[in-house]
Order: structure tokens, then sequence, then C-alpha cells
């Protein structure tokens, strides 16, 4: 049986959850014989022994890592592999700038910028797991698209559900993301004042990352992603909703002009979204367990608690005020988060932190102003990462 379709790819970011998802995607692929895939480059930070394995099964061309330090460990764990080896930041543009034509962006946080947008002005199609790319520099993303020719595919499983139901997008009044309500669902607010990053890390849905664990525990991460649904179809803040829905079998919901309302429904397995993504406009299959709604019972939702989570009120505050403001939002909060995973801060201080520093750019002339670049986007993070840890450090010091 032949292929039904051909793709070379890179993936930014392969050894975290995302990265490791699209690899068994890949490989099951190519062992049912349904796509032919190359691996043009994969990169990772420092994961050296991660790459190696992957490396084995994907047979990538090039490997990248970001921390220059692991080039001559990196060069010996794949002696032999006839694989080209980089590190530093300039590694990491050669991976997004080869030839790829479709590109997985899965670096946790603005990080994953540059090279992303390296990704985009070559005309690459981008799958987007990494959303601080369009959070931070939206419309710069989607500028260089527009002149490269290049494809944007959401891969967050409620922005690719959204997308699969939108259809042509007319008549689209309102788009409305779920969230589980994360691992705090239910806790008082002194429980959660107290509570450890294994705990904030215990997703009741997903095993992820550290840093997206702890955004999901907070409710940024679904800040961040009504600001990327803003961005990715057109909204204003008025057009879009979340609500919690714990059992996460609907992970979004389109209404239109008319009255009627279109759910996405899935299991709770981020490769259905990879492989709609590498797959498309077509679809593969995969063998991943079915939806069951018999299983499950039944499908509830319910309000975010705001007051609990105020993340999400200063996430909707930055999209509301546009510019560099979700920039200077997200900056702050990686810092936070960092902090609070190395336990120098507490839990609430993470939401605590992001609104200090928003207020003192709310403050200043520079909340005016929308970056017209990258290097205008790179200079609002660096600004909001260096008010963030002297905000930290003052607490550290009370």
């Amino acid at each position: 049986m032949s292929a039904r379709f051909h793709r070379r790819v890179s993936i930014l970011g392969a050894t975290g959850s995302i990265g490791r998802s699209t690899a068994r995607v890949i490989e099951e692929l190519r062992v049912s014989g349904e796509a032919e895939i190359e691996i043009e480059a994969l990169t990772a930070g420092r994961d050296v022994a991660g790459i190696a394995e992957l490396a084995r099964t994907l047979k990538p061309r090039f490997v990248a890592f970001s921390d220059e330090t692991k080039l001559g460990e990196a060069r010996a764990a794949l002696a032999g592999a006839g694989v080209l080896v980089g590190a530093g930041a300039a590694a990491l543009q050669e991976a997004a700038q080869r030839d790829a034509d479709w590109v997985m962006s899965a670096i946790v946080g603005a990080a994953a910028i540059r090279p992303t947008l390296a990704a985009i002005e070559r005309g690459a199609t981008v799958a987007l797991a990494n959303k601080e790319s369009l959070v931070c520099a939206g419309q710069i993303m989607k500028a260089a698209a527009a002149r490269a020719g290049a494809r944007l595919l959401p891969v967050d499983s409620e922005h690719n559900g959204a997308f699969q139901v939108l259809g042509d997008g007319r008549g689209v009044e309102r788009i409305t993301l779920t969230g589980s309500g994360g691992p705090f669902r239910g806790w008082t607010p002194q429980a959660m004042a107290a509570a450890t990053p294994e705990q904030a890390r215990r997703h009741p849905n997903f095993s992820m990352g550290a840093k997206i664990s702890v955004d999901s525990a907070t409710l940024m991460n679904k800040g961040l992603e009504l600001i990327e649904a803003s961005c990715l179809f057109d909204l204003g803040p008025d057009r879009l909703d979340l609500v919690i829905h714990p059992q996460q079998a609907v992970h979004a919901l389109v209404s239109y002009c008319d009255g009627s309302m279109l759910a996405h429904l899935g299991p709770t397995d981020m490769r259905v979204a990879i492989v709609h993504a590498l797959a498309w406009p077509d679809r593969a299959p995969l063998a991943v367990k079915r939806l069951d709604l018999t299983d499950l019972g039944q499908l509830t939702f319910e309000m975010p608690d705001r007051e609990r989570f105020p993340a999400l009120d200063l996430a909707r505050r930055a999209m509301v005020a546009g510019g560099a403001a979700p920039t200077m939002l997200n900056a702050a909060n990686e810092i936070a988060v960092a902090a609070f995973l190395e336990r120098r801060i507490g839990f609430l201080d993470i939401a605590s932190i992001v609104e200090a520093v928003l207020n003192r750019f709310e403050a200043g002339s520079r909340s005016a102003n929308s970056p017209s670049s990258l290097d205008e986007v790179l200079a609002t993070d660096a600004l909001g990462r260096l008010w963030a840890g002297q905000e930290t450090q003052r607490r550290q010091a009370a």
C-alpha cells in the first residue's frame, strides 16, 4: 500500500510531552504505511539522552540544543548516527529554517518565539503547541505568515477543537474554550496558599511539563489560551468565553448567530490534535482510545471561580489592553512560575507578582505602544522578566 501523504517534519522541543507525542504519532503513521514522513530536525534544551533516543527511531538530519554546553556530549552520544549536531541560539534558528514543510512548535515559553517566526518566514506549515508565540507576538506572526504563504495550525486541544468545527467561519458569534479546573479546583484559599510544586503538577487529566502544569493549576494557562484564541480566530475579548468542564470530553464550543452551537469532543490525548494537524487537510487513522460517553456518564459545566483564580482576570485584562500587555503578562508569569517551582515563593504569589508587574507596566508610558517588530517584543519580554524578578526578590526578603 502506498502512503497517502508525505511530510518532511521538524520538531522544535522534541523531548517535551508534545514533542514525544508527535514522535509517537509519526512512528504509528510510518508503521501503518499511512504516511511517508522524513525528519529534518529535532531540537531540545539540554536533554541529550532524550534526543539520542528519538534519533534512533526518527532518523533526523540535524539536531540542535539551546544549551551550548551540551555540544560535546551530544556529538559523542550521536557519533556514527549520521546526524549533524549544533548548539546555541544560532543552531535553533538553523533547525527552524531547514527545509521541512511541517514544523511542530513545542518549545516551552517565550523561548519559542524566534525559531517559530523563522519557520513561518520560510513558508512552512507550523503546528502551534506553543501558545506564547501568539500571546506575545501574534500580529507579527500572522503578518509574516501572510507574506510567506505559511499556514498556522493550532495543536492546543481547545483551539484545535474550535478549528475543526469552525468551518468557513461565517456567522460565528462566540467561541467557548473549556478547562478541567486544574488540580486545585474546589480547594480553599488557605489550602492553595500552602500548595507545593508537586501538588500543582498533578493535572487531573493530562501528563504535561512542569511549567504548563503549574499554569493549569493557576488557570493562567486558560487565560493565555483566550489570548491565543483571540489572535488565531480574529475575535475580540467579548466573543470569547471559558467554562470549567472537569471531564474534558468537550474541548471547545462554537456558537453561531442562528442559535446553533457546535461542540468538539474527543479523548484527553494530545495525539488526536497532533495527528489532525499533521494530516490536515486530510485525516489519518490513529490508535487512541475512543471517547465513550456512556462510560463517562455525565458532562458537567460550571463557571470558573475568578476570586480564587485571579490569573484569569489578569489575562483578560491584558487581552483587552492589547499592545505589549500580553507579552508583559507572559514574561512575568514565566518568572513567577519558575520561582514557585524552585520553592522561592508560594503558589498564590504567582498571580500576585503578575498583577504587580502589569500595574507597573500600565502606569508607564510604554503601555500605549504595540510592538512592531520581533526585537520590540523581546525587549518587552526582557523588561517583564526583570520587573518580575525584582518583585520576586522583594517577596523573598519580606
